[in-house]
Formats: structure tokens, sequence, C-alpha cells
């Protein structure tokens, strides 16, 4: 009766036995939290009244989105350097929802779409419920994490529509560097993919000078590109709904594309009129949030580093921007023994990295998004049980 499209329900173990403690009220330090509006950050007040405008109570379908709210985010990427044409930003409720357009538009049923390996299992159920084939290419860690252009190439099949870019990568903090993106944009032309380029972390450097380069997709002349942002990480907002897809490329392909994406965003009308009204005051009047959200996750990569040098046992993989941080651990158990072990006798809860598909054991992915204190307590508690 079901489609083979949604995966059987159930739960792992590591589901099971957080569910046991949870239902026991048992206090839990929680390292997986990527939501921002948990993590004791200050939102001004009043953020949200200018989703109140009376501009929202008129309805005025547009599949790209209102023309007002296509130049603001244009404004806002020409205030970080990157000039982009107001009609070549399409409008979606969300990335994921971005993704979901644009397999639509690239993909037939059983079509491929090259993905990164590790990266947020996200893909997996995305591509499944559009049909789509996930190909992983690797992303290998050599002192600091490289794309393995030989995985890329050897990915490319004739049903090979598409190349998945994270940049940078969650959860490894990677940016994809600039010599990496002209081989993969020189596949792309060469076997006529798709570049889409996920770029929802850029904001949040370890360092002052950031090895990626944002928008680097925007003004291409070959091959096809998709830039996707939105309101969850640039704002802070993730239950406001925001996001867009810039589109890049040569003229003809660029014009073929947006009429296609035309007859399937207007199939759909799914981006709510007050947050396309209140969409400027909303990117302008967060700025101090994502400022806060920098230094906290800059703030607790360094307590990190500091804390693991006390556990020579363990190590933090190198990284370069985002929310998240990769540790190793020795592999005298496994990944899902170690976090059930977190679980139960050190009440803190962590990714195992299997959940990424790092490709062997043993890493733990944790949240830099907690407050210090908490965060430094539950990871002393994390490497000292890894060490044991």
């Amino acid at each position: 009766m079901f489609s083979a499209r949604v995966p059987g329900v159930g739960s792992n173990r590591v589901a099971r036995v957080l569910a046991a403690q949870r239902s026991k009220g048992r206090p839990l330090d929680d390292l997986t939290m990527s939501n921002p509006t948990q993590v004791g950050l200050s939102y001004p007040s009043g953020l949200l009244q200018s989703l109140a405008d009376p501009a929202g109570l008129r309805y005025e379908p547009a599949p790209f989105g209102l023309p007002a709210a296509r130049e603001a985010v244009g404004a806002y990427l020409a205030t970080r350097g990157v000039s982009v044409s107001p009609d070549r930003v399409v409008l979606t409720a969300s990335t994921s929802e971005a993704y979901a357009l644009l397999f639509k538009l690239l993909c037939d049923p059983a079509d491929v779409v090259l993905v990164p390996q590790p990266s947020y299992p996200l893909f997996e159920h995305l591509t499944r419920l559009d049909g789509v084939v996930a190909s992983p290419y690797q992303l290998e860690y050599h002192g600091r994490w490289e794309l393995s252009l030989d995985s890329v190439r050897r990915a490319v099949e004739p049903r090979a529509r598409a190349v998945l870019l994270v940049n940078p990568n969650n959860p490894t903090g990677s940016f994809v560097r600039p010599a990496e993106l002209e081989a993969v944009r020189e596949i792309a032309v060469r076997h006529e993919l798709a570049l889409i380029s996920d770029e929802v972390f850029d904001l949040y450097p370890f360092d002052d000078v950031a090895t990626g380069s944002l928008g680097a997709l925007v003004g291409e002349s070959e091959a096809l590109t998709f830039t996707l942002g939105g309101l969850s990480k640039s704002a802070l907002l993730p239950q406001v709904k925001l996001g867009w897809i810039l589109v890049g490329g040569p003229e003809p392909l660029v014009r073929r594309a947006l009429d296609r994406l035309e007859f399937i965003s207007d199939t759909y009308l799914s981006v709510a009129t007050p947050v396309q009204c209140a969409l400027p005051a909303l990117l302008a009047g967060t700025r101090p949030l994502v400022a806060q959200v920098r230094d906290r996750v800059r703030s607790n990569i360094a307590k990190l580093r500091r804390l693991v040098s006390q556990f020579p046992a363990c190590q933090v993989l190198h990284a370069e921007a985002g929310w998240y941080a990769v540790v190793q651990v020795p592999a005298v158990r496994s990944e899902e023994a170690l976090v059930i072990e977190l679980i139960e006798k050190d009440g803190v809860l962590t990714h195992p990295g299997y959940f990424f598909d790092f490709p062997r054991e043993a890493f733990l992915v944790v949240s830099l998004l907690p407050e210090p204190e908490p965060f430094e307590t539950a990871m002393t508690r994390v490497l000292a049980r890894a060490s044991g």
C-alpha cells in the first residue's frame, strides 16, 4: 500500500536508550544540539514584529517569490561580497525544499546525484523521497579534509545529473578549496552535470580568514550551478522557513532551468507571504545573533582543542567552519557502545561517526552551539570516558 520511497519506521539502539533515559526524567547534556533557538542566545525583542506587516494579508502568488523579497536577498548577499541579480534568485521554504525542487528539475526517477561522504544524512532521505539515487564521493582526511577527485570521477555514470557540494561541509567543517572547485567544475562541464553548492554554514568560520569562497559559483559561465542559503543559518531563524537558490551558468542553460523551475515552484507556491515581506528586517535584525553564534563556536572549538590536549588518546580533527567538531577516539569499542555508555553513565549525548557515514571507527561528532561552561563540562566527561 505504501511507497518504497519512505523507509520502514523504527528506532536504533541509541534512540531506544535515549528514550529510556528521558522517560526516567534523568538530566542529559545534549552535545548534538543544532537548534539555535535553544542554546541561550539573546534574540532581539520584537524581532518577529515585521511578520505582522499588513502587506502580508495580500496574496500575490509569485512562483520565485515576491520581487521585493528577491531583491532583499540580493542586497543582503551584496553586503557579503556576492553580486547576484534578483532575477536569478529563487525563494523556497527551506534548503531541504530547495534540494527537492532541484532534484525534480534535474532528475528522472533512478537518476544519480553525487553526494559527499562523510556528510549530513539528510541527503539519503531527500534523494530517496524524490526517487533519486545518491552516489557517494569521498572526503579524505590527511591532516585536513580533502575532496577526492578520483572518487568523484569514479562516481560519474551515464545517469549522473548533478554533483552536490557542501561548502563548508557538515560535519567535517571543511571548505571546498579553489583548486578542488575548479576540478569539479571541469568534470561537471565535461559530463554535462549541474553543480549544487550548499553554503548554509559559510557565515561561521573558525578563523577571521576563511579558506572557502562564498558564492564562488554564482558567476559561473560554463556549468549550470545552484547555490543554496537561507534564514535557518543566515539569521538563526529555522522556524521562520525561508531559503533561496541562486542560479548561475551560461545564459541559455540558466534560462531553460528558470523556465522549468518556475513551473515546479508555481505548482507548490510554498513560501509564505508574511516572511517574504519581513525578509529585509529579519536579515538586518539578526546580524548581532550571527555574531553571537560565530563567537560561541569559536570559543567552544578553542576550548575543545585545549581540553583534548589533556587526553592524548583523543584528537580533534582539523576543521575550518560550521557548528560541529569531529573527535577521533580510541577504537577499543564501537561508536554505538561508547555513545550508549555516555548516555547511561555520564548523562551526555553525542553523535556516533557512523551517523554521518564516516568510513571507519571511531569518531564522535559534537555540536559547538551549547553555552561554553556546560559544553566544557560535558566534553570533559566525554573525553574521560572515551580515554578510559
